[in-house]
């Protein structure tokens, strides 16, 4: 097997350029710890949570591998609180409620806090000297990274285009993964109101694997040995999945959700701002249709609108009614596998070695 770029390997120890994706609230520590000791790095996704549970999180993945796992933080920018414009999001929601019998919440909360204000989980970080600390939405400030980077930890953040990718690298980050538009779950755009250029994995990573000095991660629609050697053969140093381990026992997504993605519903995914606040990829369902009929600027700040979408969830599930759920997915969703981590990893390797 020829690799073009083994110095994220070499760098972390892997023996194998595949990294599971963070993906907050399906990623757990049991995932996490069997993907690194097959040899690739494991990620958990602490940017829904708070730091003590976070901290519970990396104790838990600890007892589980001694090898090397990632961590990923959620860098957006701080909510615009707009009392007037969430009303109105919830007066728009309020029919939607009636449905399943309930009524939205009185008011609208920022349910995460951006990591890029939050030094408490910063300190976190700092004393546990995760190997690897990754930022998505955005980079966090030239302090934060200062510290990280003193403390020994490798640093991640995605890209979705060069000039975000050459930010990072003029921040100090030192490998990028490149989130192309294929990918599951809320791009990485650093400004969620910008013109995105919806480069394809294949595109962007080509770009950033010339243009750039540093390894690049290649990430969005791919789920299996075929397609990391593909990304390979661009130029990247590992490419990430996300999607394929989501039907994994070890995932904590909820059985509407591998349902669905192990149906035909996984042919269709839709960008969409409405669960959330921020552009997503999800399988279509009744909050994705809802969301086609929405102009984006009535929807409230990420992760302010979140609130809703959790809630209006909430509701449609008590009432029996699965479709609105944030059921992020790649466009690669209809390979996927209900397979143990263990043995999706073998398969990869297979497949990769052969």
């Amino acid at each position: 097997m020829h690799l073009t770029d083994h110095r994220l390997r070499d760098r972390l120890g892997l023996k194998w350029p595949i990294i599971q994706a963070p993906m907050a609230g399906v990623s757990t520590p049991a995932m996490a710890a069997a993907v690194s000791n097959a040899g690739g790095l494991g990620s958990l996704g602490i940017g829904a949570t708070d730091t003590a549970t976070a901290r519970t999180m990396i104790a838990e993945t600890r007892a589980a591998t001694r090898a090397p796992f990632n961590v990923n933080v959620f860098c957006h920018r701080p909510a615009r609180a707009d009392p007037a414009r969430e009303s109105a999001w919830l007066d728009r929601l309020r029919p939607e409620f009636s449905r399943f019998g309930a009524e939205p919440p009185q008011a609208l909360r920022e349910v995460y806090r951006s990591f890029a204000a939050n030094p408490d989980l910063l300190a976190m970080l700092v004393e546990e000297r995760p190997a690897v600390v990754s930022f998505h939405f955005g980079l966090p400030p030239a302090e934060f990274i200062a510290a990280l980077k003193d403390a020994g930890i490798v640093l991640f953040a995605s890209a979705t285009s060069l000039s975000e990718a050459q930010s990072a690298v003029d921040a100090g980050i030192d490998v990028i993964v490149a989130q192309g538009y294929e990918a599951g779950g809320h791009r990485g755009i650093f400004d969620a109101d910008g013109a995105d250029e919806c480069l394809p994995t294949s595109v962007l990573t080509r770009l950033l694997a010339e243009r750039l000095d540093i390894p690049v991660v290649a990430a969005g629609g791919i789920m299996d040995g075929a397609g990391i050697r593909a990304v390979l053969d661009l130029g990247a140093a590992a490419a990430q999945l996300g999607t394929a381990f989501i039907a994994c026992p070890e995932s904590s997504a909820d059985a509407a959700y591998r349902a669905a993605l192990l149906s035909d519903k996984a042919h269709h995914t839709i960008m969409t701002r409405a669960i959330s606040g921020r552009p997503a990829r999800s399988m279509a369902n009744g909050f994705t249709t809802l969301g086609e009929s929405v102009a984006p600027g009535d929807i409230p700040d990420y992760p302010i609108a979140y609130d809703a979408g959790k809630a209006l969830n909430a509701a449609a599930k008590k009432a029996g009614e699965t479709g609105f759920g944030p059921h992020w997915a790649g466009q690669g969703a209809p390979l996927a596998r209900a397979l143990p981590v263990s043995d999706l990893m073998a398969d990869l390797i297979r497949d990769l070695d052969g």
